[in-house]
C-alpha cells in the first residue's frame, strides 16, 4: 500500500510550483489528492527559497477555498493547523502560515467571516500579537491579501496599526503595509509619510506567480485605485 504523502508525490508537487505558468501548475495541483496536496504545501511553506514558498501558499489558498466549498469542516482544519503553527507551544517557527492564512480567506468569504478577526489579532499587542519579526512580515503580507477582498473589514485598530508599520527600520514591512493599505483602499497620498516619499528601497514584491522587484516610493505613489495582490 502506497503511503499517503509519498516523496513521489512531494517531488511532484515540487516540481510543479517550480513551473512559469500559474494557471497550468494551479490545475495540476488541483489534480491531486486534497489531502496529500495539503500536505506537501504545507512542507513547502519551509521551502528556503523564498519564490516556491509563496506560490506554495498561494496554493493552499485555492485548495482551501476549494475544501470549503465542498466540505467546509476539512477547510478549518486546514486553517486551525496553521493557527497551531503560529502558537507559541507549537514549538516552531509557522513559516508562511499567515500568507496561507490571508490567501484562503481571500478565496473563501464563508471562512473569511470566521476567521478574519484571528488573521487581524495577529498584528495586534492587545491580541494575538506574534513577536519574532521575521513572521510579523508574514502577518502583514497576509492582511493585506485578505483586504482585497474584504476592504470593509478594516477596523480602525488595524488601520491604525497598518500605518505604524510604515515607520519600520523594516523595508519589507514598510512596503508589506502600503500594500495592505492601498488595497484596502485606505492609502491617501496626500497623508504619505515624508519617510515613504523618499524610500528608495526596493523589496520584492509576490505577484501572484512571481517575485517582482518594487521600490517603496514608488508602490506609495500607486496611491488608490490600485491594488498589489497576489
Amino acid at each position: 500500500m502506497k503511503k499517503p504523502y509519498g516523496r513521489k508525490t512531494k517531488k511532484k508537487v515540487g516540481n510543479i510550483l517550480q513551473g512559469s505558468l500559474r494557471k497550468k501548475a494551479m490545475a495540476e495541483l488541483a489534480l491531486l489528492p486534497n489531502e496529500q496536496l495539503t500536505g506537501h504545501l504545507f512542507s513547502h511553506f519551509y521551502n528556503s527559497n523564498e519564490l516556491i514558498k509563496f506560490r506554495a501558499t498561494a496554493a493552499m489558498g485555492l485548495l482551501g477555498a476549494r475544501m470549503a466549498r465542498t466540505h467546509i469542516e476539512k477547510a478549518r482544519i486546514i486553517l486551525r493547523r496553521i493557527m497551531w503553527n503560529l502558537n507559541d507551544e507549537s514549538g516552531g517557527i509557522g513559516w508562511g502560515s499567515p500568507e496561507a492564512m490571508g490567501e484562503i480567506l481571500y478565496h473563501s468569504p464563508e471562512l473569511a467571516l470566521e476567521f478574519k478577526s484571528i488573521l487581524f489579532s495577529y498584528l495586534d499587542t492587545g491580541g494575538n500579537y506574534i513577536e519574532h519579526e521575521g513572521l510579523q512580515r508574514g502577518v502583514l503580507w497576509g492582511v493585506g491579501t485578505y483586504l482585497a477582498a474584504g476592504k470593509n473589514d478594516l477596523t480602525l485598530t488595524t488601520k491604525n496599526l497598518l500605518f505604524g508599520y510604515l515607520h519600520s527600520p523594516d523595508p519589507v514591512k514598510r512596503g508589506y503595509a502600503i500594500r495592505a493599505l492601498i488595497n484596502a483602499g485606505h492609502f491617501d497620498c496626500s497623508l504619505v509619510p515624508e519617510n515613504i516619499i523618499k524610500d528608495q528601497q526596493v523589496i520584492p514584491i509576490f505577484d501572484g506567480w512571481n517575485l517582482i522587484p518594487c521600490r517603496i516610493m514608488d508602490m506609495a505613489l500607486t496611491c488608490e485605485g490600485s491594488k498589489f495582490f497576489a
